[in-house]
């Protein structure tokens, strides 16, 4: 999973990790949502998606930030242009995706998600620890950010990529809110999916905690008769999402993005 340095794969499992702990240049991220609530893996650092990693001051949730607000923040987590970057979130598989995505949307590609993330480490009896990340113990990194426009859609690119045979939108919510069955989860978000796009509950990816095989998920994705087109992925408000990028990724698929603001922002401006 390591060569030269470098990570050959978008995901690592819980017994590679646990083997390279001590590993130089290695950072491991905990991206839970509630990191003082459980154990933790030993040295890993809290990263807050949705505040630190977000814009916050945007009209909907987990906008993309600024390439100077994630460039300052990813220092902040003393993280270099050579770093090793593992991300773990106490769900399984959840919230690290998210930040994945943003470390290749702006330029790095060094990144890895543990498989199964925390609820595995603890099921394999790996070493936790109740206290990670809010005393820095680590100086600044200089990590350099470089936004690579390519992985995000945002509001004014769907119209037209929903319309383009070229293209395919994934929708990654549940089968009953991409139906309209139930109310979205969102109060006064409106039910419904944006045009043409085709459902691909990020659950079906999972055996539990843990992300099926590469020809598992080869096989799914092969359903949505994919050829060559370009993907884009989109959920409630772009967490979700880059659960499918990382899949997508695994599988091999290069020409994909994520719609930012996702149905949020879709379905409260296009009424």
């Amino acid at each position: 999973m390591l060569k030269n340095g470098r990570l050959v794969s978008p995901l690592v499992d819980c017994s590679w990790l646990h083997e390279h702990l001590e590993l130089e240049k290695l950072v491991i991220l905990n991206a839970s949502m509630q990191p003082d609530a459980d154990l933790f893996i030993p040295n890993s650092r809290n990263v807050d998606v949705k505040q630190k990693l977000s814009d916050v001051n945007a009209l909907f949730p987990n906008t993309l930030p600024s390439r100077e607000q994630f460039q300052k923040e990813v220092r902040a987590l003393g993280i270099n242009t050579d770093s090793i970057v593992i991300v773990y979130d106490d769900k399984g598989i959840y919230w690290s995706p998210r930040v994945w995505w943003l470390f290749k949307t702006f330029g790095y590609n060094n990144v890895a998600v543990l498989n199964g993330g925390l609820p595995e480490w603890k099921k394999q009896g790996y070493t936790t620890v109740a206290f990670s990340g809010n005393r820095k113990t680590w100086n600044d990194g200089n990590f350099v950010a470089n936004y690579k426009p390519e992985h995000m859609r945002f509001y004014e690119d769907m119209a037209e990529i929903s319309k383009d045979e070229t293209s395919v939108i994934l929708d990654a919510r549940s089968e009953d809110r991409f139906c309209e069955r139930v109310p979205e989860p969102r109060e006064g978000l409106r039910r419904g999916s944006i045009p043409n796009s085709k459902n691909l509950p990020y659950s079906t990816l999972f055996d539990g905690h843990i992300l099926k095989s590469k020809e598992a998920l080869k096989a799914i994705f092969e359903t949505y008769k994919l050829n060559h087109r370009t993907i884009v992925f989109s959920c409630g408000s772009g967490i979700t999402a880059c659960i499918l990028a990382l899949a997508a990724d695994i599988v091999g698929y290069n020409n994909k993005a994520v719609y930012d603001g996702s149905w949020t922002e879709y379905g409260t401006l296009n009424t």
